[in-house]
């Protein structure tokens, strides 16, 4: 099977490649190599090669500060680049794609949202109004699938503001463990992530869109508190504001109705792994050291 991963450069894109390339004949892209802004371009590109599955990952999301990118650009880039790809649709068979929580609208979050309580409200935010545009979409095609990711974590995301790689970052370099505010999360560790593509790229799925979570929550402090002992360092854990934020979490019952008997990794195993990989990898964390 022909695959094109798109953001070739990204946190889940490269996992994505690591795991999956002894399965797949897989092409992976940045936006040197195809630039998705030129629908000319892409047009031509998966017209010549006629990928079975394209999985987009590529996005512009100026949230970090240090990301130098335009936040008045985040709606009309992620939405070229999705329908520059999207609009070719006679060229690839399937075609699988990240949303977001934020698709929800961040101001209106619930604990335990459902795939329809999708468009009770319009995310105020360009990140999230063009992954709620790209949904709505997404909802009247038949080979177009949405997975709709909370928190994952793992190797290759941005330690400066992943939380979990930021906390592990810290203490490994023996420098106390700040928390902006204690809140609620359902973190997914990127291995089942991947896990999870593979289901969509081996199987035809029933729906369009699917909350794709691990189905338990953990709070910040906790979690902090564990990478803290991980560490066996007489560590601070710094938390700014008091009180508890807003819970980011959703029901993933639609998605376990496909996977049978899928299980995902218990967070403390995952969190160790990860802690093991920065230890073996500290250069990444010294060469971007704030």
């Amino acid at each position: 099977m022909k695959i094109l991963i798109t953001g070739g450069a990204g946190f889940i894109a490269r996992n994505l490649f690591e795991q999956l390339g002894n399965r797949y004949s897989l092409v992976s892209v940045n936006s040197k190599e195809l630039n998705l802004l030129d629908s000319s371009k892409v047009l031509e590109f998966l017209k010549k090669n006629k990928f079975d599955c394209i999985i987009h990952t590529a996005t512009y999301d100026a949230a970090p500060k240090h990301s130098g990118k335009d936040q008045a650009k985040v709606l009309e880039y992620n939405l070229k680049m999705f329908f520059n790809i999207a609009r070719c649709r006679d060229y690839f068979s399937k075609m699988i794609y990240f949303g977001s929580g934020a698709e929800f609208g961040r101001e209106n979050w619930i604990p335990k949202m459902k795939e329809d309580y999708f468009d009770q409200h319009v995310p105020q935010d360009q990140y999230g109004f063009s992954k709620y545009i790209m949904t709505k979409y997404t909802q009247s095609q038949t080979n177009i699938y949405n997975l709709r990711l909370f928190a994952v974590f793992g190797k290759y995301e941005d330690w400066r503001v992943r939380f979990i790689s930021n906390a592990i970052a810290n203490a490994i370099l023996g420098r106390p463990v700040s928390i902006n505010q204690n809140k609620f999360f359902d973190f997914l560790y990127i291995d089942d992530l991947v896990r999870v593509v593979k289901w969509f790229i081996d199987n035809k799925p029933k729906n369009a869109v699917y909350n794709v979570c691990s189905g338990k929550i953990d709070d910040f402090k906790s979690l902090a508190q564990r990478i803290i002992k991980i560490s066996d360092k007489k560590l601070d854990l710094i938390i700014k504001t008091e009180g508890l934020g807003r819970e980011y979490s959703a029901d993933h019952s639609l998605l376990l109705n496909e996977l049978k008997d899928f299980e995902f990794s218990p967070i403390e195993d995952s969190i160790k792994a990860l802690y093991d990989w920065y230890g073996l990898n500290k250069q990444i964390i010294e060469k971007d050291k704030l």
